[in-house]
């Protein structure tokens, strides 16, 4: 979830002893922007229209979101488990592209995984409303049904109401692209594991609506049990938009022609003010392009050709081997919307950072560390621009994409770390923070990503 999260401006790390003012800084951070925020007109779930084939998107801890605490603690306990979450997920997608050629639907890691930007849908006949977490790196989706254990109650699809709902057969195709299945009364059934938790579910069919867009038959997992640790799914369900078989890609490809573009709004946005737009229909003009590369270690991922990086005006000293894309070993750039901080291999953060810290003003700066992050300043700093480049475009973050601020300005860091090693292959990923106020365009058919700035928050 991401989110400049509230840093205490004596804080040098994580202890005992600035707890509290942690907590309190985060509590004035998240909790005056929402109670101005629950009442705004724009916050009606009701009044939020989509049309065509264009989905509207908000933060799931925006002031608007539904699924945001009222409690100050939960509040904390969430923004203090952002860089854990990130942590979780990419180590599991290292550990993917390392070890897996064929990788049909998502893990019980991916899909346990707290999401961050949230889409709404219609399901069944008649339509129930359910709102889903947007995932351009899972392959499934999946919706808790009623009935479930362990499920929130009041977020749940109900089976029993639609008449276009079935559970798909055991000698259903789809039967063999979910991981575990196992057969009962002649339906589909499977099981994940993540650590000490376990998610059950029904692989079902029914009619789902995107905006406009009715899609029948539409296969997912009905979730009816999750069971375990502290790890449960988030009370939303999720929509995937990755390049297996059971994706929303995959199965809409006769509607949507397996291209889709998204712009992400900031998690203060009042407004619902980003938007998911299906389809080759619509999409922008004007907007570079590069190429998308296909990685058959995680042939789902959406994998670029990262050739440099530029910070204001000086191009970085890079190894190349630690930006190259490897088909043998899964290697390479990717962009994804369920990580929240981007990270860059270690020999590539490093030169990243040091180039950074050198164009910081005012020079005397002195630079301290903050859990993950080592390059946060006290006081107000003036910082350079960070351009990823990529054949035939470059994407360019001004400080907002970049800085995480403390309520009262006194201390910002820079929101980019290393990427975990302790994995056999190390992916960079460009997550949700700098992507936000982006148009990101897959198009598979063309075999190309667009990248244009678009203001969307």
């Amino acid at each position: 979830m991401p989110t400049p999260f509230n840093i205490p401006s004596n804080t040098k790390a994580y202890n005992t002893h600035n707890m509290s003012s942690l907590v309190f800084f985060l509590q004035l951070l998240f909790i005056v922007p929402l109670a101005l925020g629950l009442n705004h007109p724009n916050c009606d779930l009701t009044k939020t229209q989509d049309q065509g084939s264009t989905l509207r998107i908000f933060h799931i801890d925006s002031p608007c979101s539904p699924f945001k605490s009222s409690s100050p603690l939960s509040w904390e306990a969430r923004v203090l488990k952002t860089l854990a979450q990130d942590q979780a997920r990419l180590q599991y997608l290292g550990n993917l592209v390392a070890k897996r050629s064929v990788v049909p639907i998502a893990s019980g890691r991916q899909m346990l995984q707290s999401t961050t930007y949230i889409v709404k849908a219609l399901i069944g006949t008649p339509a129930q409303s359910l709102l889903l977490a947007m995932d351009t790196s899972s392959d499934v989706a999946w919706f808790p049904c009623s009935g479930c254990v362990g499920c929130p109650s009041n977020t749940a699809f109900s089976p029993a109401k639609s008449t276009s709902f079935k559970n798909v057969s055991c000698s259903a195709p789809q039967c063999k692209q979910v991981p575990n299945p196992t057969c009962s009364a002649r339906s589909c059934s499977f099981n994940l594991t993540y650590g000490s938790s376990s998610i059950a579910a029904n692989l079902s069919q029914d009619t789902i609506r995107l905006a406009s867009d009715p899609i029948n038959a539409f296969t997912f997992g009905c979730v009816n049990k999750v069971a375990g640790g502290g790890t449960i799914p988030p009370p939303q369900g999720l929509l995937g938009l990755g390049r297996g078989p059971l994706s929303l890609m995959s199965q809409a490809q006769s509607i949507y022609k397996s291209t889709f573009s998204y712009c992400l709004p900031s998690f203060r946005s009042l407004t619902f003010s980003g938007s998911l737009r299906l389809g080759p229909t619509s999409q922008p003009q004007r907007i570079k392009y590069t190429q998308l590369l296909r990685n058959p270690r995680r042939s789902s991922l959406y994998y670029v050709n990262l050739v440099a990086i530029r910070v204001g005006r000086k191009v970085v000293d890079l190894p190349p081997a630690a930006i190259a894309f490897n088909p043998s070993t899964g290697a390479g750039t990717i962009f994804d919307s369920g990580t929240v901080y981007t990270r860059l291999a270690k020999p590539v953060y490093e030169a990243v950072r040091n180039e950074f810290r050198k164009r910081v003003k005012p020079r005397t700066a002195v630079v301290t560390s903050l859990g993950g992050f080592d390059t946060c300043y006290s006081g107000q700093v003036t910082v350079p621009t960070i351009t990823f480049m990529f054949k035939g475009v470059n994407m360019t973050m001004p400080a907002d994409n970049l800085m995480l601020h403390s309520t009262a300005g006194s201390m910002s860091c820079l929101a980019i770390a290393a990427a975990p090693e302790n994995v056999n292959s190390v992916v960079n990923v460009i997550a949700s923070m700098q992507q936000q106020n982006h148009r990101v365009l897959i198009d598979v058919p063309n075999g190309r990503l667009g990248l244009a700035r678009e203001r969307c928050s």
